[in-house]
């Protein structure tokens, strides 16, 4: 993998859906995991699933209708069980605070392409295009991070290689589809920064 310069940040005000549940045990840490609400201007509302370990809920667990605020990182792990989707994002939270607020979603990442970006248009004409970017953590782990742009920067985007180092900023979405299995239909839910801005990183 590249090295350098990575980040991986992310800001997001909104409310809990539902109180949070025990999720894991990792190193006699317990984390809970709950789903946050964050509208959009639209009115569109993103729901993104929120990790947090015990020691930083301080005692305090988060409950429906709670408005919080999140500073953390994007993280994704592979599905392996075959159940849902195989692509598993969620929101690692260093740090949470119960505050009023407007609904907020920033999101800065800066790592490489490991797939060829797939640029294409849609029936009405709007020009998209597909990313996937890695993210190193440290001690040499990375999160592979679907991205999506649209207009004249998905052109841009087009037409970076494998391996470019690239910082965008964006938002992380929820996107609900129907999966077609072999005698059933199941509604899933999908992840994805939506890039806002891009720039080419130097290559260290």
């Amino acid at each position: 993998m590249e090295h350098g310069r990575t980040e991986n940040s992310i800001i997001l005000h909104g409310r809990v859906s539902r109180a949070a549940q025990v999720s894991h045990c990792n190193h006699e840490h317990t984390f809970w995991i709950f789903p946050l609400a964050v509208c959009r201007l639209s009115g569109v509302l993103d729901t993104l699933n929120v990790l947090v370990s015990q020691q930083a809920l301080d005692g305090r667990f988060p409950r429906e209708g709670d408005e919080v605020t999140v500073v953390g990182e994007v993280r994704s792990f592979n599905n392996r069980s075959g159940q849902g989707s195989r692509l598993v994002i969620t929101v690692l939270a260093r740090q949470l605070c119960w505050e009023m607020g407007e609904d907020d979603n920033r999101l800065t990442l800066t790592g490489a392409l490991c797939k060829q970006p797939v640029y294409r248009r849609t029936p009405l004409g709007r020009d998209i295009c597909d990313l996937m970017l890695a993210v190193n953590r440290r001690y040499g782990r990375s999160d592979y991070l679907p991205c999506i742009a649209w207009g004249t920067l998905a052109q841009r985007c087009g037409g970076f290689a494998v391996g470019a180092r690239l910082t965008l900023e964006g938002r992380l979405q929820s996107r609900t589809y129907t999966k077609r299995l072999d005698d059933r239909e199941e509604e899933r839910t999908a992840f994805e920064v939506s890039v806002m801005s891009m720039k080419p990183e130097s290559v260290m």
